[in-house]
């Protein structure tokens, strides 16, 4: 059986051996990639049918990264492959240099599904759609900032490193940076709306002025914010349009962050109304309309005389809610329920203009002492004075 197997075997490098040099190297790369692919399914399987579905991470763990895996193995069969095959020597250094980009770039892959799988496996702690979601909000921000930071460097760095295999490439980039010209003050120039929004990104990411689903008001526009990238942020506004900024802009311009420290808010009512209007009842009125609402969260409910202008008096009420949305609801139910409340109990306390007339009798009796030469006013009609 032995003998029969060693006749065999020097029977196929035999004919190996007469096969013509391209041939053979091509059959040498097709078995090692066939082998590489075939023991990448293989692996695959097995770890599939070990994990199941009791293992969620590691299945999510296996899913991430067999791309990488299955790029590492065919990259070691094809450097295998070079060390075998019967190939010249300017061809093994051009699959030399191949080789070689392939391993930085399955280097950066690595390194950025790591990146991937560390973030989410961190994140998954937190639930974003919990009611008081504030601590999950402040890691999923931070974590989601850096990780795009993070993927932005990675790759830069992968691709200078590929660059700079090749000798003609290297020398042109060491004599780019070793000038310090003018191109290179252009390309600083150029780069420094980048550069800022990176850098906006990691003050972002560790001071946390903003966050995911934060409300913010800005520019005249009320809305959350919907994603952070690594150059801008998205803002859904309240009528569903999309604001795009960039995040330098919440590093360098002021803003308000309604959901800075709590999502709690406390909104306010202005009613303009007569000075005779009794301030008692509608402060009670008001405690009833706060009790009966879903959206007040039993915190704050308050009537103030908040101003006295020359024909009314402003008053404020303000009530508390869980968020900015229902403090917006809440709002105008207390403003409709206060008004409605005027008009049915107290309409002569809602705003009116007072205008005193006297009459020509009344005035001639304050007047005793009129000049007899003074004509007396005559009526007027809509067209003009009459003749």
């Amino acid at each position: 059986m032995i003998d029969t197997f060693r006749g065999a075997y020097a029977a196929i490098a035999a004919g190996l051996v007469a096969l013509p040099n391209w041939l053979l190297t091509a059959l040498i790369v097709g078995g090692s990639l066939v082998v590489a692919v075939t023991f990448y399914a293989v692996i695959v399987q097995t770890m599939r049918s070990a994990f199941g579905v009791r293992h969620p991470n590691a299945r999510a763990l296996l899913t991430r990264s067999k791309g990488p895996f299955r790029l590492g193995l065919i990259v070691l069969a094809l450097a295998f492959s070079v060390r075998v095959a019967p190939i010249n020597a300017d061809a093994a250094i051009v699959f030399g240099n191949i080789l070689n980009v392939a391993f930085i770039a399955l280097i950066g892959w690595i390194a950025s599904t790591a990146v991937e799988i560390a973030s989410q496996i961190y994140v998954r702690r937190f639930k974003l759609d919990a009611e008081d979601n504030l601590l999950a909000r402040k890691h999923v921000t931070q974590v989601q900032i850096l990780k795009r930071a993070a993927d932005t460097l990675i790759v830069i760095v992968t691709v200078a490193a590929a660059l700079m295999t090749f000798d003609k490439v290297q020398q042109y980039g060491v004599s780019l940076f070793a000038s310090a010209g003018v191109a290179g003050l252009a390309i600083g120039l150029a780069a420094r709306p980048l550069l800022a929004n990176l850098i906006a990104g990691v003050q972002i990411a560790t001071a946390q002025p903003i966050r995911l689903d934060d409300v913010v008001f800005l520019e005249g526009e009320y809305g959350t914010i919907e994603e952070i990238t690594s150059t801008y942020v998205v803002i859904k506004l309240w009528d569903w349009r999309r604001m795009v900024v960039p995040l330098s802009y919440f590093i360098e311009k002021p803003f308000q962050n309604w959901t800075r420290e709590t999502s709690a808010l406390i909104g306010s009512v202005f009613v303009y109304v007569d000075y005779t209007v009794p301030i008692g009842p509608l402060r009670e009125k008001l405690m009833e309309i706060a009790r009966a609402s879903p959206l007040w969260d039993g915190r704050v409910v308050e009537l103030q005389l908040s101003d006295a202008k020359e024909r009314t008096i402003e008053l404020r009420a303000l009530v508390s809610a869980r968020s900015a949305p229902a403090s917006w609801d809440l709002r105008c139910e207390v403003r409709e329920k206060l008004i409605a409340y005027l008009q049915e109990e107290y309409p002569d306390a809602l705003p009116r203009t007072r205008q005193e007339v006297i009459g020509r009798r009344s005035a001639s009796l304050s007047e005793p002492d009129r000049p007899s030469h003074v004509p007396e006013a005559r009526p007027q009609s809509a067209r003009g004075i009459r003749s």
